[in-house]
């Protein structure tokens, strides 16, 4: 069985340490060649998939596909403070995430004034509450 079957396995049995560990040992996020560069991606995905959300936010301040990670698996738990707290840190996914939270939540008024609080210059955030 190669790697790769191995790792579709444990994560179909929803086994992640041994998901990860595959996946990781095959991952290169700045690698020329493709298939290192999609195991990184699937390893992100994995490290959401299975809640470690610590190891997602350790490798965010470096890593676009982690910080983006975090911030769909917060917003899917519903983690809005840790969402503004990282969009008040200067993390702009983070603010667009917890906007679209609010806003589909029907939430409008909130989003309105995490967009006065957080980033009242920055076009895009008014642009996503303009469209709710």
């Amino acid at each position: 069985m190669k790697w790769f079957e191995q790792a579709q396995e444990a994560e179909r049995r929803q086994d992640w340490d041994t998901a990860i560990a595959v996946v990781s040992a095959h991952a290169a996020r700045h690698s020329g060649d493709s298939y290192w560069h999609d195991s990184h991606f699937w390893h992100m995905h994995l490290l959401a998939q299975a809640g470690r959300l610590p190891e997602l936010a350790e490798r965010a301040p470096t890593c676009v596909h982690a910080r983006r990670k975090l911030n769909r698996a917060l917003s899917e738990r519903g983690r809005e403070t840790e969402l503004r707290t990282r969009a008040e840190d200067g993390d702009r996914d983070a603010l667009y995430v917890l906007l679209q939270l609010l806003c589909a939540s029907q939430r409008v008024e909130e989003a309105r004034r995490v967009v006065r609080d957080v980033a009242p210059d920055h076009q895009y955030a008014h642009e996503i509450v303009a469209r709710y």
